[in-house]
């Protein structure tokens, strides 16, 4: 079976799922990039818990975590099986690493999870679970979740980190209230700190992502809170970085402006 590699995607505003923009259009094609996966494990930045929880839900429910958007958003479903068995292999990788990770047998897929699959693997027929981040206890922390995970992709196992390279919600809610251009250029912030990252993963240099807070430009601008950062670095530490790897982008895009829509591949 051929190692998968693990991805970081940006996922946008929910409305990615009814918008032809350059990434909704990119995650139609995903599924086309990379071989077909056996199982998929969703790390998304919309759960988050004290230490690791994954689900073991058989059929997990669609979760419409967002208000005010179209009605079309709310009649979607996305009816893909769980996957309890690739829920408990994350269970003891993590405990063989230290990271002791709870069950929870109900959890279904957020929109961090579910809009990029209904996009990418439309058909619904892949399993899939979800694993929580731990916001409180850094990028470092993700990354060595993702480092203990890195087995799952020998296994068929696609790896998702499912956040946002930038995300200033208080710059996208002004764009949106007639402040500020929605489909003008994006501030020199956004670009420059989108550059600084994807210049950093295509080097491998997956301690500054770390650190990113101390070395990137305009990093409190970008992420005044990095819950959307975080799954960033679970992708890279499973990506093989302990090897010397280095990522590839797969995509570079905004939305509303300041809203970055970079895709990354590692491993």
């Amino acid at each position: 079976m051929t190692t998968l590699p693990s991805l970081f995607i940006s996922h946008g505003s929910p409305m990615m799922a009814l918008l032809a923009t350059p990434a909704h259009e990119f995650f139609r094609g995903l599924g086309a990039l990379i071989e077909r996966p056996q199982g998929i494990l969703c790390v998304s930045a919309h759960w988050e818990s004290e230490q690791p929880v994954v689900s073991t839900a058989a059929t997990p429910e669609t979760i419409y975590d967002f208000g005010g958007f179209p009605d079309e958003l709310y009649q979607m479903h996305y009816s893909a099986p769980g996957a309890p068995q690739l829920a408990e292999r994350v269970v003891g990788l993590l405990a063989d690493a230290g990271l002791p990770c709870d069950r929870d047998g109900n959890r279904g897929l957020d929109h961090g999870a579910w809009i990029p699959l209904l996009l990418a693997y439309e058909a619904a027929d892949i399993p899939v679970t979800q694993l929580s981040i731990q916001h409180h206890l850094g990028p470092g922390h993700q990354f060595a979740v993702g480092q203990a995970l890195a087995p799952l992709r020998h296994d068929g196992i696609l790896i998702l980190g499912s956040g946002a390279i930038t995300h200033n919600l208080g710059d996208v809610y002004q764009r949106r209230t007639g402040g500020l251009p929605v489909d003008g250029p994006s501030p020199a912030w956004a670009v420059e700190f989108e550059a600084w990252v994807t210049d950093r993963v295509e080097a491998g240099a997956f301690a500054d992502l770390v650190d990113y807070r101390a070395l990137a430009p305009h990093a409190a601008m970008a992420h005044p809170r990095d819950e959307h950062f975080q799954p960033l670095l679970t992708a890279a530490g499973a990506g093989g970085a302990a090897g010397g790897g280095t990522g590839r982008t797969m995509h570079r895009s905004f939305e509303w402006g300041s809203l970055g829509m970079t895709a990354f591949a590692f491993g």
